[in-house]
Parts: C-alpha cells; sequence; structure tokens
C-alpha cells in the first residue's frame, strides 16, 4: 500500500549556519592581539584623573587645538577626495606603463615615517624648496601656517583612500560602466551616474579613514608645519607638549583623541554592512515577482 505523499509546503528552506570551524589555538592568539590592543588604552583609561576630566579637556589651548584638527582634518579629507578618486579611477581601470610603480609611490606615506614625509613636504614647500622658493617670490608662503597642516594630513591620509576606493572599483568590474558607454553615455556621465554610485560605501569608507589618520597625524605637521598654537598646534601636537608639563592633561586630551578616532573607525566599517544588511531585508520581506513602492 502506497504511502500518501507529503503535503508540499511553500515556506522558503533555511540556510546552512556560517561555517567557522576556527581552531583553539587561533583564537588563543586572537585573544592575545585584542589583549595588545585593547590592554594599553584601558591602562590609559585608568590613569585618567576623572575629577579633573571636564576642566582639562576644556582649557583654552585644549579647545583650540581640537578645533583646528578638526578644521583641518576635514579640508584635508576633501582634497584627498577631490585628487584621491581620480587617481584611484586611473590605478584601477587604466593601464599605462609604469603604472606599478606609480602604484607604490602613491602607497609609500603608508610605510614611511610620518617624519620623513615632513621633511620630503619641507624640500618640496619650504622658502628653499623645489616649488617653494616660486611661492616665495609670488607672495605666498606654505610652511609653517595652517596650509602646510592641511598638506601633511593630505600626505599621509590620502593613500588610505586610494587603497580603499580601488578595491572598490576592482571588486565592482567595469560591466555596467560598458553597458552605459554603448547606450551612448558619455564618459563624465557614466562616471557620475554609473560609477561614483556603485563604489560610493568604499569612498565613504575611505574618506571616514583618511579623516582618521589626518586627525592623528604628528610626524609631519611637527616637521613640516611646527608647532604654533591656533596655527599649526593641532590635537597630537598639544597632547605631546602637555605630557611635558601636565601628564594629567596629556592623559585626558589623548583619551579624547581615542574616543573620537573609535568613533571615526566603527562608523567607517558600520555603513557598509548596514546598507547591506538593510538591502537584504527589503529583498527579503518583498515577494517574488513584487515590487517595493
Amino acid at each position: 500500500m502506497n504511502r500518501p505523499a507529503a503535503p508540499r509546503t511553500d515556506r522558503p528552506r533555511t540556510h546552512a549556519a556560517a561555517y567557522s570551524g576556527i581552531p583553539a589555538w587561533v583564537r588563543a592568539l586572537a585573544a592575545v592581539a585584542a589583549v595588545v590592543v585593547v590592554l594599553p588604552l584601558l591602562a590609559m583609561m585608568l590613569r585618567v584623573d576623572w575629577a579633573r576630566f571636564v576642566p582639562l579637556v576644556t582649557s583654552e589651548p585644549s579647545l583650540t587645538a581640537l578645533a583646528l584638527s578638526l578644521r583641518t582634518s576635514a579640508a584635508s579629507t576633501l582634497l584627498c577626495i577631490l585628487l584621491g578618486v581620480p587617481l584611484a579611477l586611473v590605478l584601477a581601470r587604466d593601464s599605462f606603463r609604469l603604472q606599478g610603480l606609480l602604484r607604490s609611490l602613491v602607497l609609500l606615506p603608508l610605510v614611511l615615517p610620518p617624519v620623513v614625509g615632513g621633511i620630503a613636504l619641507l624640500y618640496t614647500f619650504g622658502r628653499q624648496g623645489l616649488l617653494g622658493q616660486t611661492l616665495e617670490v609670488l607672495g605666498l608662503r606654505i610652511a609653517f601656517s595652517t596650509t602646510a597642516v592641511v598638506l601633511a594630513q593630505t600626505f599621509v591620509a590620502l593613500p588610505f583612500l586610494v587603497v580603499s576606493l580601488e578595491g572598490a572599483l576592482r571588486t565592482s568590474g567595469s560591466r555596467y560602466e560598458a553597458v552605459a558607454a554603448t547606450l551612448g553615455a558619455r564618459p563624465g556621465t557614466v562616471f557620475r551616474r554609473v560609477t561614483l554610485p556603485l563604489v560610493l560605501p568604499g569612498l565613504a569608507s575611505g574618506a571616514v579613514l583618511s579623516f582618521a589618520r589626518s586627525l592623528g597625524e604628528f610626524g609631519a605637521t611637527l616637521t613640516f608645519a611646527g608647532s604654533l598654537q591656533g596655527v599649526t598646534r593641532t590635537l597630537p601636537l598639544e597632547i605631546y607638549l602637555q605630557r611635558e608639563t601636565d601628564p594629567d592633561a596629556a592623559v585626558a586630551l589623548s583619551l579624547v583623541l581615542v574616543a573620537v578616532a573609535v568613533a571615526v573607525v566603527a562608523l567607517a566599517y558600520r555603513q557598509p554592512g548596514a546598507g547591506r544588511r538593510g538591502r537584504e531585508r527589503t529583498t527579503a520581506a518583498t515577494p517574488a515577482g513584487g515590487d517595493v513602492r
């Protein structure tokens, strides 16, 4: 006697749980790595004089340095976007001789000591530098000015945006741009209407990381711009000076800088995942063949 067929259900099959399979020794090393990063931050937090924390971080020199850091970091981030987007696009989409050398030189500030970058900038834009002599004749003095701070921050932060955006461009491919071009769109239109929307998460992450790197820049700024209060003394330089005269103020300001950096980096790594999860929820909630209005 044949058994009756089981009733069919329209419920979708559940996906298998993601495979982790991480060996125990890998977890142990990961824990050690986390301790290496977290323990110094915890030690610094324990050293903060919380009773004087607010007066220390709201003193006039501290607020002036923080405001200068935020202004110059924002300006350098805009400069990184203006220069880094075309550079990343050329490195990802174009093909020419010495392309590998150009990529290596662009990424060089990632591994160079910042003070070396400051010396290079000084011998480029300083009074006796490669371009500085001409600028001096024109009445433009860049070294040891707020403009020098922006240039130093841009020099060290630009590779972060280029790396993020070039990776996003290579991952997205060029098929959509090719389709738009076959439909008669000009290269500028393709760039604005197709390429930029596709890589916007990578551009946003690169810009946020560039801002965070600019905010923490110290060596190149000190070498190329000096430490003039209200002009070139950013928050990292203020922390360095306070370390000699008022260690409690240096620790309090360091905690402020760490908090800002953590918030910025968390924002950079939260946006793509949040958008992706939102799209997945939208897709799951949309019936087959239906549309979202």
